[in-house]
């Protein structure tokens, strides 16, 4: 499971501009957050950095 939500709120970013920072859709954004689908892998070294974490800080711990 993600954390993407929590980790753009943390840093007081709309899904909007998440979205612009990585290229994509603020629809995807919202996907992800919903965990209707995954980011793809080559996105996750640039989520990882416009939300200030390590790429595994990106994943809750089941």
């Amino acid at each position: 499971m993600l954390r993407i939500e929590e980790l753009r709120r943390a840093r007081g970013m709309t899904q909007r501009e998440l979205a612009a920072a990585l290229g994509v859709s603020s629809m995807a954004v919202s996907k992800w957050e919903l965990g209707r689908c995954a980011p793809a892998t080559d996105k996750l070294p640039d989520l990882a950095r416009v939300l200030g974490v390590k790429i595994g800080e990106l994943f809750r711990e089941v």
